[in-house]
């Protein structure tokens, strides 16, 4: 069922982290990262950080649906978008760096979701109307990057050296950014918004091709960054449990840190 309430969408997060602990599952990686944003947002609404804090649950929940949705339907054995269904079989392959996989989830969900959820929540009012909170989003999500950051480089702890890539204009791993990928939502939904309703089936199929190039493009590094990122994954750690605690934060009333068969 979908969730109602952002309490509920965080449940629902909680659910699939608890499942990928126990299954041992790469798929949780992208869960414990969104359970991290998603609690940030209603922090926001709770004290006010939106101009419509109703709203913005409104959206908060459209959008969360979208990837809850496409996980049931991964799940079960039925296809997701092409966005997400490369993101998900990614979770089955042991090579692609951490980063990797949150960059594949982030894109099929920032890219593609965030936009369709942000047409949705207005109906017929002006997608103008929430232009200001859609960017408080960013703010939220930029307060987290450090933390983001820190989690990453204990389980990837040569991250670092994708730096050495960041004047290489075909490197999308350096080029992704959460602000990049929020101003491109913001661009399809004002797109989006314009088409006649008959037509944004079409568009949103469109928009998941495009979105699934970039996602291959984001799994599939070439040249000198494919032999940078497969020595990075040398050092990462190797049992995705212990990833997933770090990601989620450690909130040790749900679940406590196993230390073993961190490489």
């Amino acid at each position: 069922m979908p969730a109602n309430t952002i309490d509920e969408v965080i449940t629902a997060l909680e659910a699939i982290i608890k499942e990928s602990l126990a299954t041992n599952s790469r798929i949780g990686y992208f869960a414990a990262l969104y359970h991290k944003v998603t609690t940030s947002v209603k922090h926001g609404i709770d004290t006010g950080q939106f101009q419509d804090g109703k709203r913005m649950e409104q959206l908060d929940v459209l959008f969360a649906n979208r990837y809850l949705e496409a996980y049931t339907r991964y799940k079960n054995g039925q296809q997701p978008t092409a966005s997400w269904q490369l993101a998900f079989q990614a979770t089955q392959k042991a090579t692609p760096l951490v980063l990797q996989q949150l960059l594949l989830g982030m894109s099929a969900h920032i890219n593609l979701d965030l936009g369709i959820a942000a047409v949705a929540v207005c109906g017929n009012n002006p997608l103008q109307d929430i232009h200001t909170d859609f960017d408080s989003i960013n703010t939220i999500i930029s307060s987290l990057t450090y933390q983001v950051l820190a989690d990453l480089g204990r389980v990837s702890p040569l991250l670092s050296l994708l730096g050495l890539h960041a004047g290489n204009n075909t490197s999308v791993l350096i080029q992704f950014s959460i602000d990049n990928a929020r101003d491109g939502a913001w661009c399809f939904a004002e797109e989006l918004y314009a088409m006649p309703a008959t037509q944004r089936e079409a568009g949103i199929v469109q928009r998941d091709k495009n979105i699934h190039q970039l996602g291959e493009n984001l799994a599939n590094p070439t040249g000198f960054l494919k032999f940078t990122t497969w020595f990075i994954h040398l050092f990462e750690w190797k049992k995705p449990s212990n990833i997933i605690r770090v990601l989620y934060d450690g909130k040790k009333r749900h679940f406590t840190t196993d230390t073993t068969n961190k490489a």
